[in-house]
C-alpha cells in the first residue's frame, strides 16, 4: 500500500481542529502545578485535626469501646453507635436514657440508646476478656456522670 491515503486524510482534518483536539495531549498543561498541590505536612495536619475532632474534646471522660464489627463513642458531644456500615448519633439533649448491661456468662457488652420517642438503639459488643467490660461500664459511668442530664426540665 501507498502512503497517498493516510496523507489524504491527515490533509483532509483542519489544522485548527487537530490542534485543538490534540492540544494538552502527553503535554504538562493538564498536569497540576506544584504550588496547586497540598504539602504533605499540610495533609498531615489536616487529618490530625479530623481525629482530634472525631475524638471529641480532651478536658472531659470519654468512653469509646470497639470490637471488629461494631463500636460506641461517648463524649461532651454525645453519644455515637455504628455496626458494620450502619451509624447513628445522637446529641445528650435527644436521649431519655442510657443502659448497659453484661452477660451473664461470656463477653458480651450491651448499651442500649433510648430517645423521647420510646425508640431503642441496643449494640452488641465482644469484649477481649470479661476484665474489659467491667472496665468499659466504670468508663461509661464517668462519661454519663459528667454530661447526661437525667433530670426532667
Amino acid at each position: 500500500m501507498t502512503d497517498a491515503p493516510q496523507d489524504a486524510v491527515r490533509d483532509a482534518v483542519p489544522d485548527e481542529v487537530s490542534d485543538e483536539a490534540t492540544e494538552g495531549v502527553g503535554s504538562d498543561a493538564d498536569a497540576p502545578d506544584a504550588s496547586d498541590a497540598p504539602d504533605a505536612s499540610e495533609g498531615q495536619d489536616a487529618a490530625e485535626d479530623e481525629a482530634e475532632d472525631e475524638a471529641g474534646p480532651a478536658d472531659g471522660p470519654v468512653f469509646e469501646a470497639a470490637d471488629r464489627r461494631g463500636r460506641i463513642v461517648a463524649d461532651a458531644e454525645g453519644v455515637r453507635l455504628s455496626y458494620d456500615e450502619e451509624a447513628c448519633e445522637f446529641r445528650w439533649d435527644e436521649l431519655a436514657a442510657v443502659e448497659s448491661a453484661k452477660g451473664r456468662f461470656g463477653k458480651r457488652f450491651t448499651v442500649t440508646v433510648h430517645t423521647p420517642d420510646r425508640r431503642w438503639y441496643p449494640i452488641d459488643l465482644l469484649a477481649p476478656d470479661r476484665g474489659r467490660i467491667a472496665a468499659w461500664e466504670a468508663e461509661l459511668d464517668a462519661v454519663l456522670d459528667a454530661y447526661f442530664d437525667d433530670e426532667a426540665p
